[in-house]
């Protein structure tokens, strides 16, 4: 069993339902028109160069060429890692707590997966080892993202209270104690409930794909428990260095607190 070909027709027809609620924003004044149009654009674009990229590299298997489309893909996610927080850490080191912590996370689940769980030969197989390094890369940078921005903003709002536990002798950790907690459990709680509801709600879209290519349901199921069960790893283990690296770029040796380090995406646009 094939996976039947769509022609341009078919892809033309999806976008017209794109035009159409552009439409409707318009005239609701949602001003979401124009950034739909680029979504749009964009993920037209990024996958088609995607797939010519794949199709190269299903050809010519080496790890060099893994790792430089791997290396693409973890600045792409810093960035936007980034791009979605109201008040970021400045300077270079913002995007190297977003991107260190989804490297450390997601980066080893994936090798682990590959190397004890599937199993293939080579493990940097093309086939395998980019849908699940995009997979886990995705979800991480979503968590992250979320984790991140809850704890600056907090920070920035409730300042005073963390200022007033630092006084009455309180350690930076114990400070910000219940602030960490909160950010952590909010970059996770999208995957949860993505878990409590898989199979229910909705069918994954990769358990999805198996079967459209002809899979076994049961083959995909048990591929799609593994996917959801990595997922989620890399994105606990993502939020909890990305909150780690915010704290301690924070706070300085003697427990104060750096607020000056914060910047919002205005104040970076200054000259």
């Amino acid at each position: 069993m094939h996976v039947k070909p769509l022609t341009p027709a078919d892809l033309a027809l999806a976008a017209s339902l794109l035009v159409l609620l552009g439409l409707l924003s318009w005239r609701l004044r949602l001003g979401l028109a124009k950034n739909l149009a680029i979504a749009a654009a964009r993920t037209t674009v990024q996958l088609l160069l995607i797939g010519h990229i794949l199709r190269l590299l299903f050809a010519h298997v080496h790890i060099v060429y893994m790792a430089l489309i791997s290396l693409v893909m973890l600045i792409a996610a810093g960035r936007e890692v980034m791009a979605r927080q109201q008040r970021r850490v400045s300077g270079l080191q913002g995007w190297l707590i977003g991107s260190g912590a989804m490297f450390l996370s997601s980066f080893t689940v994936t090798f682990l997966a590959l190397t004890v769980v599937i199993g293939n030969e080579p493990w940097y197989a093309p086939q395998y080892a980019i849908p699940l390094l995009g997979m886990l890369l995705g979800n991480t940078m979503s968590g992250v993202a979320v984790a991140m921005d809850r704890m600056t903003e907090t920070l920035w709002r409730e300042r005073r209270v963390v200022e007033q536990r630092l006084l009455l002798g309180q350690t930076a950790a114990e400070a910000v104690g219940e602030i960490r907690r909160q950010a952590i459990r909010s970059g996770m709680t999208p995957i949860i409930n993505s878990m409590a509801t898989a199979g229910l709600v909705s069918l994954p879209g990769m358990m999805t794909g198996q079967i459209l290519g002809g899979s076994s349901p049961m083959d995909a199921v048990q591929y799609q428990i593994l996917i959801m069960f990595l997922i989620c790893a890399g994105t606990g283990f993502g939020a909890i260095a990305a909150i780690r690296g915010v704290e301690r770029r924070l706070f300085d040796g003697r427990h104060r607190l750096r607020l000056d380090a914060l910047q919002t995406a205005d104040e970076e646009q200054r000259p």
